[in-house]
């Protein structure tokens, strides 16, 4: 198995192949072996498991994947790599190579059509600037028992954040409902080239069978987050009332009062059984009463 985290090994590739960084794709390459082999390891891959992997780049992961999993399909945008991944990772027959963007691809059908008696597991080495989209994907697609990603490290504290912290977001909220997060290792600038400018870390998301609360409206809870996170500085009822144009500010002040919620409170404190319980009696109010406007 060719090592392609040996600094020379890469140059060689790189000069072989005529193979450029690209900063549009976010490209950083790892050249510490140590990091792709503990990836795979505590993202806990075994022979029962089908894993998607997304930008396999020069193929460091997608070989621990491989020597563990049952299956691998890796999706890479980068078409240019093609060559490169064939001397790589060529090897396995458990690894199907797909060319395309992982933001396009219907995972569902993917995971059902690859996956057949395996468990869907993801791990990926995501390129900063496409973090959000593809986890947000991920997690949307309901496929996967787990999804560990490499991320920027700011990312990875502000996915396992704590409500009233100064890392809590809409995007901590969204991931935690649909997951179980938890942060692994960290990763230095110097195991990558070329080198980040910052940290990087492994976060695990354990995907949950169920919301972490009863939610009536899917859709309309991460309205509501969104409206309590858009207005961070502004207190809860004036968030909501920016965010919920359709109710009067007096309506909204009502509401939180009947969920025992201060509106004095910021969004930033709240939890998702709170979240949830403002999200419900917004949507039996807007049920109840016709809305102001559409």
């Amino acid at each position: 198995m060719l090592d392609v985290c040996n600094a020379r090994v890469m140059k060689s590739l790189l000069a072989e192949y005529g193979f450029h960084f690209s900063k549009a794709k976010g490209q950083n390459f790892l050249t510490q072996r140590w990091v792709p082999q503990q990836i795979a390891e505590e993202s806990g891959v075994d022979r029962t498991c089908g894993v998607l992997e997304i930008g396999p780049g020069f193929g460091p992961l997608t070989q621990e994947l491989c020597l563990r999993a049952g299956r691998v399909v890796a999706l890479e945008v980068d078409t240019t790599l093609r060559p490169v991944l064939e001397r790589t990772v060529g090897e396995f027959d458990n690894l199907e190579l797909l060319f395309c963007d992982a933001l396009k691809a219907d995972l569902p059908v993917l995971t059902a059509e690859k996956f057949g008696g395996l468990k869907p597991m993801a791990c990926a080495n995501l390129p900063y600037y496409i973090t959000s989209p593809v986890l947000t994907k991920l997690l949307e697609s309901k496929c996967f028992s787990s999804i560990t990603v490499m991320v920027q490290k700011e990312v990875a504290q502000r996915i396992c954040a704590k409500p009233g912290t100064a890392d809590y977001s809409a995007f901590t909220v969204l991931c935690n409902y649909y997951a179980q997060p938890a942060l692994l290792f960290d990763v230095p600038p110097d195991c990558f080239m070329p080198q980040p400018k910052v940290w990087s870390a492994v976060v695990c998301l354990k995907t949950r069978a169920a919301p972490p609360a009863q939610i009536a409206d899917e859709a309309l809870f991460f309205r509501t987050v969104r409206a309590a996170f858009g207005m961070r500085r502004k207190t809860l009822l004036n968030a909501l009332s920016a965010g919920f144009g359709e109710l009067s500010k007096a309506e909204i002040a009502a509401l939180l009062e009947r969920c025992g919620i201060a509106p004095t409170l910021r969004g930033e404190t709240l939890g998702i059984a709170e979240f949830a319980d403002i999200a419900n009696a917004i949507g039996v109010r807007r049920n109840d009463v016709p809305s102001h406007t559409d």
